[in-house]
């Protein structure tokens, strides 16, 4: 058995190895144990996605819970920023989220999160991976007569919308038309919800969950039938979440998509001009499109670089003490309001900023120029040190050396897939797509799942 927690928590195909109610329930388990304290009972909320594996995940987890004494408690089908947020606000030791986000249905993952709302550091993780991974926890438990119960937080939902409320200063998105793809996941039915109440008028997508369909060609991964919807009902604006709702991604009005680097930036002018961008920083990661750098310097702000993955943008922010950070898929952090990425708290503050700028988002984003970015995926069979691979490092310096200043080359295995990822930027669509290409054929032949 190898290590459990990738980039963001633990994920894999649901009911098998790690994703079994076996390890479920020593998830539970290890969880209590590490954050008890001196509580008798301590307290960990957990929420899930829509996934049809969600429940047996969660009666599994709840069950490692209440054997180590601990009670748990169910929010239901709730965003992973909304269990985060409930969490902190319930006295509750720990949040856990079972989602595998943008991932297809028949994945599953489970996130954790402190009793503040904040995602484990890498130590903390492993230490609970230690204790799921030893043998000796289940009979470390046995020994308790005075187990825990499951409770239900039936207001969750509830709670994080009034929370959201209170992130914004306009009280009313009347005469705003607004298009939402929920993703048939975690946002179905507080994100429309929200912006009704708000006064907007919404027009909502993918919001009919069956257990199979969450990100199934739809939300932020696959936007397109969220382009053809405002482009049809001339609205004001789309947006698109993710999986599990901790992902942002936007349309203007004339159906351009706007990543989360463009979003970003947006937001950090806004927040700039209003004096708001605390010590004038910005905190991305080298995902982010070459084009957000050249923005932010043109802007006077500041920009420090992390790698992928939102709890390391969460660490460098909490470092430079920053109030905005994010990442170009989506994950946006507005720490000034909460502490993880959150994808309609970002909507909200981006529709806000077009309400207060009176500009369509089309005109905002025109702040960014973006570079030509082109990602290639390629399924790998194992994942040797790229450095090791004397022909891949061949195939990447040959691209650097053509480009020179004017693109860009990346390669990282994905941390919750068995994915290589090539991502080049360069001076137009047709070379970044041929030098791309041209490196991921060297991965799919060497290392390629044939």
């Amino acid at each position: 058995m190898g290590k459990l927690f990738g980039t963001d928590g633990i994920r894999g195909v649901a009911n098998q190895y790690p994703l079994t109610p076996e390890m479920a329930v020593n998830m539970g388990r290890a969880i209590v144990s590490n954050f008890r304290g001196n509580r008798r009972h301590p307290l960990i909320v957990i929420g899930k996605d829509t996934r049809i594996s969600g429940t047996m995940i969660e009666y599994a987890i709840a069950s490692g819970i209440c054997s180590a004494g601990g009670h748990a408690y169910f929010s239901g089908v709730l965003p992973t920023p909304a269990v985060a947020y409930v969490a902190s606000q319930a006295d509750a030791i720990a949040g856990i989220v079972i989602s595998a986000s943008h991932n297809p249905f028949y994945d599953n993952g489970i996130k954790v999160f402190d009793g503040q709302g904040y995602k484990l550091k890498d130590d903390l993780e492993k230490q609970i991976e230690d204790m799921v991974l030893d043998d000796s926890i289940p009979d470390a438990c046995r020994s308790i007569r005075d187990t825990g119960q499951v409770f239900f937080l039936d207001d969750a939902g509830q709670r994080y919308k009034v929370f959201l409320r209170q992130c914004i200063e306009k009280a009313s998105f009347k005469a705003i038309k607004i298009v939402l793809d929920c993703s048939n996941g975690a946002t179905f039915k507080v994100a429309p919800e929200l912006f009704q109440e708000l006064g907007a008028d919404v027009e909502s997508l993918s919001v009919n969950p069956d257990g199979k369909n969450i990100n199934a060609g739809c939300g932020s991964e696959h936007p397109q039938g969220l382009v053809r919807r405002v482009l049809e009902t001339r609205a004001d604006i789309g947006l698109a979440f993710d999986g599990d709702g901790d992902r942002l991604i936007a349309v203007d009005e004339k159906g351009q998509v706007i990543s989360g680097d463009c979003i970003l930036a947006i937001c950090a002018n806004a927040l700039k001009k209003n004096g708001a961008l605390k010590n004038n920083i910005v905190v991305s990661t080298v995902m982010s499109n070459l084009g957000l750098g050249v923005a932010l310097k043109q802007m006077g702000i500041k920009h420090v670089m992390t790698r992928v993955g939102d709890r390391y943008v969460l660490e460098q922010m909490l470092a430079h003490d920053a109030v905005i950070g994010g990442e170009d898929s989506g994950h946006m952090i507005f720490l000034d309001r909460h502490t993880t990425g959150d994808g309609i708290l970002a909507a909200l503050r981006l529709v806000e900023v077009m309400q207060r700028a009176c500009a369509p988002l089309s005109e905002l984003s025109q702040i960014m120029k973006v570079f030509p970015q082109v990602l290639i995926n390629v399924e790998v069979r194992c994942k040797p040190d790229l450095e090791k691979v004397p022909e891949i490092v061949d195939a990447i310096r040959s691209v650097e050396a053509d480009l020179g200043e004017e693109g860009r080359v990346l390669v990282r295995y994905s941390g919750t897939q068995p994915l290589c990822r090539v991502m080049v930027e360069g001076p137009n669509d047709h070379t970044t797509q041929n030098y791309c290409r041209q490196i991921a054929d060297v991965v799919q032949k060497k290392i390629g799942n044939d």
